[in-house]
């Protein structure tokens, strides 16, 4: 229940009595920003990124230990994940690398987590109400959590990036780039691919923070929401790699995530980041729309 306080502040952001106009587009962007700031304080956002900036440290660290006597890396077996065994040559490959390794399952589980709390997380800590009773609607705030949630996916692809970036520069040499293809290409512009295959990435997790957000409005617990947002997750990479559902495979979310490396060809092939971009787009109208439908006739009790 809210307490007079509560009201008054809630009155003081709301519509105008005498109008009856709802908020304005100044008042929804401070919602916004105080969701980003209330998502990037805390330390379980904070843990995650530090968890994501790791793995490519880890493995820089490990092709350093692993070439030190002259050998290449993966050991010429084609073991690790793509673009391995071109990081002794080119540091930038870090960033390929550290991106391919993160994908299936760091950066989602992240994603997952964020997502599962952004409306259970609200009403496990009794706010949600307080949240509606300041007249932010439930498809603005459904909105605003959803927003916020792909702006952590932005910042950690950033993270993953920059990380393995500076790890690389560090550890290995820079210049221009092999592509798959074998052609080679100057340094600035495999350093403007790198950064389009970050945001390809970030894109690629739309599907996955709008399925955490639906599954965050069927119960009012943070901790249920985020381990279903992660169980799904894990459930759907096993599922991606059973032969015998290849019917069902490329309508899972995870099934083009690792199309990025098109990016590095030359010329570049666009077909699987297409269906990786369509198929995202799919995920996001269908629970999304499943999401608001759910918030928005849900019965508020905390």
């Amino acid at each position: 229940m809210a307490t007079p306080t509560d009201q008054g502040a809630a009155r003081k952001t709301g519509p105008d009595p005498r109008t009856g106009r709802g908020p304005s587009p100044l008042w929804t962007l401070g919602l916004f920003r105080d969701e980003l700031v209330t998502t990037f304080r805390r330390w379980r956002t904070i843990a995650l990124l530090g968890v994501l900036a790791a793995v490519p440290v880890l493995i820089g660290v490990a092709v350093k230990i692993e070439t030190r006597g002259g050998s290449s890396a993966g050991g010429g077996g084609g073991e690790g994940p793509a673009f391995i065994a071109q990081i002794t040559n080119n540091g930038l490959f870090l960033v390929f690398t550290g991106l391919a390794a993160t994908l299936p399952f760091f950066l989602p589980m992240a994603i997952g987590v964020i997502a599962g709390d952004a409306i259970a997380g609200e009403a496990n800590a009794g706010t949600l109400r307080y949240l509606l009773v300041a007249p932010a609607g439930r498809t603005r705030l459904l909105l605003t959590k959803y927003a916020t949630t792909m702006t952590f996916c932005l910042v950690a692809t950033l993270v993953v990036a920059v990380s393995a970036f500076a790890v690389g520069a560090l550890l290995f040499p820079l210049g221009e780039l092999t592509t798959i293809s074998g052609t080679r290409i100057g340094f600035a512009e495999g350093l403007g691919r790198a950064l389009l295959i970050a945001l390809v990435v970030a894109a690629s997790l739309t599907g996955v923070a709008a399925l955490g957000l639906f599954v965050s409005t069927l119960t009012n617990s943070g901790i249920a929401a985020m381990a279903t947002t992660v169980g799904l997750l894990i459930t759907v990479q096993i599922l991606d790699q059973i032969p015998q559902l290849h019917a069902l495979q490329p309508y899972f979310f995870s099934h083009y995530w690792l199309s990025f490396a098109d990016l590095m060809r030359d010329p570049v092939y666009w077909d699987g980041l297409v269906r990786d971009l369509g198929l995202q787009g799919l995920y996001v109208a269908v629970f999304g729309s499943a999401a608001w439908a759910r918030f928005t006739t849900k019965d508020i009790t905390a």
